[in-house]
């Protein structure tokens, strides 16, 4: 897997994070179970269920509700459809978090999965970006020391390493 990471002065924030693995599987197969977020348990080291609007591909402007474990922390997340493309793309917004409800709205975070066919199988490109760009990096420090023991960006790179490793056993087996 080749990640995307630029090394960066202790002061900067890495908004975007990417990571890429090649799969033996169809790009249709793979857009078929990454399109319905209910699928994401089975490689996500963090997400628990989608129990709201997911059980099936998604299309652009559904929303759906995410369950998160973090350790002791558990969360749920409502996100929003932004690009449903069958075996080429599958991306969204997440807007709001809270404790047993979605409440808190702002922008958190956008997610993106890229499909592409590479001989017999695919290269999947999985993109997190921080939606939190008008935050204060002095701000976002601080809370992402608290919530995850060191910056959103290098947290997200070793989920998305992990989520596509198991992403390709799954498909694989």
């Amino acid at each position: 897997m080749a990640t995307t990471l630029t090394t960066l002065p202790d002061m900067e924030r890495l908004m975007t994070v990417s990571d890429t693995v090649e799969v033996a599987a169809t790009p249709d197969a793979i857009w078929a179970q990454l399109a319905d977020p209910a699928q994401m348990p089975r490689w996500s080291p963090e997400n628990t269920g989608a129990p709201f609007g997911a059980g099936q591909p998604l299309q652009v402007g559904a929303v759906f509700h995410g369950t998160n474990r973090r350790g002791p922390a558990r969360w749920i997340t409502e996100c929003k459809v932004t690009d449903s493309e069958p075996g080429r793309r599958f991306a969204f917004n997440v807007y709001a978090l809270g404790l047993k409800k979605p409440w808190l709205r702002y922008k958190i975070a956008h997610w993106d999965f890229t499909l592409e066919p590479v001989g017999s199988g695919t290269r999947i490109t999985e993109t997190w970006t921080d939606g939190r760009d008008t935050w204060p990096d002095w701000s976002a420090r601080v809370f992402d020391k608290f919530a995850t023991g060191t910056t959103f960006h290098q947290f997200q790179k070793r989920n998305i390493a992990r989520t596509l490793k198991h992403l390709k056993a799954d498909f694989e087996s």
